[in-house]
């Protein structure tokens, strides 16, 4: 017994060091100053947006839950990264213990499977609209907006929960080293000298499983939605259509563009691309997204930019009880 527990003593390190950004370690500083600007931004702009949705009785409508499930995930996702990434930059706090790696790595894995999802929602409500207009409100019900919600989260919940206890069953003797700036599940499963292929077989089955669905059903919703504007008679009218999925659309390039090159150059280039770029890369795909959706919403939906113009001019703040 007492051999057994001195070799999971070996085998189980009681902390991981995140060494940042391996290479550009003289330039933590200058890093960090786009990672905290945009951070400060993606914070200040979910949360203003979150509160207008809340209380502005003209943006309660399923487009607009949608968008605050959207805003409410990037702010977590960022949350969970960035403030120790600064914390390394700054302070040269490495050090996140074993248990804090899991915790870690469970909320940014499930955030980022739930903004994939909700970007898959959104696409959905798009279709909706543009394809049915006249049932629009009776389809997309509040009851069915919150089962749809709440079935995003558990499935990222349910498909992720496996990842923090197939990465602590494992034996670590190569070292607590993770070239990264935050717990991720490959990052920490490569310091392992056990067998990692269950890792690996089962983080390609969600990435499949998430992603992979997510963007079929992306897909096949603007394949719906493109028949259904190229179809209507005047051209104002297919403009005006389209016009109300370009936020949408660029947040799916924000979302996915990282996300792909992360994963053909893992696979395809991996050899030839610095291990720096690939981390920072990592970083632009879990705080590009929540920097700027609310940029792009704010100016793109007009709902929100004239709430907003005016608060901002100190107009009277009257609710709008249309639904």
């Amino acid at each position: 017994m007492i051999t057994l527990n001195q070799t999971d003593q070996m085998t189980t390190p009681a902390s991981f060091i995140l060494n940042g950004i391996p290479g550009l370690e003289d330039m933590h500083m200058w890093i960090s100053l786009p990672f905290c600007s945009m951070y400060a931004v993606a914070v200040v702009g979910n949360c203003g947006l979150l509160y207008l949705i809340c209380y502005e009785d003209a943006l309660h409508r399923p487009m607009y839950y949608f968008l605050a499930m959207l805003f409410l995930t990037g702010l977590f996702i960022s949350s969970s990264t960035i403030p120790k990434a600064l914390s390394i930059f700054w302070f040269h706090f490495k050090e996140i213990s074993f248990d804090g790696c899991l915790i870690q790595m469970f909320f940014v894995h499930t955030f980022t499977g739930m903004e994939s999802g909700v970007l898959m929602l959104m696409a959905l409500d798009r279709y909706v609209a543009i394809c049915y207009p006249l049932r629009y409100s009776t389809i997309l019900t509040n009851p069915v907006i919150a089962k749809a919600g709440l079935s995003t989260f558990l499935r990222g919940v349910l498909l992720i929960i496996p990842f923090p206890f197939l990465t602590k069953r494992l034996p670590y003797c190569r070292g607590n080293v993770i070239p990264h700036t935050y717990c991720d599940h490959m990052s920490v499963a490569k310091l392992s000298c056990g067998n990692i292929k269950v890792n690996v077989i089962y983080g390609l089955m969600v990435a499949l499983l998430i992603g992979g669905f997510d963007i079929l059903c992306i897909t096949v919703s603007y394949t719906m939605i493109l028949r259904a504007v190229v179809s209507l008679s005047s051209a104002d009218t297919r403009q005006k259509a389209f016009s109300t999925c370009t936020a949408h659309i660029c947040s799916i390039v924000f979302s996915y563009s990282p996300a792909f090159f992360s994963f053909f150059s893992h696979r395809f280039g991996g050899h030839r691309i610095p291990p720096s770029c690939h981390i920072i890369v990592a970083n632009i795909y879990l705080l590009l997204p929540p920097t700027m959706n609310p940029v792009v919403y704010g100016v793109k939906t007009k709902q929100i930019r004239d709430c907003v113009i005016r608060i901002l001019s100190g107009s009277k703040y009257i609710k709008s009880h249309s639904i």
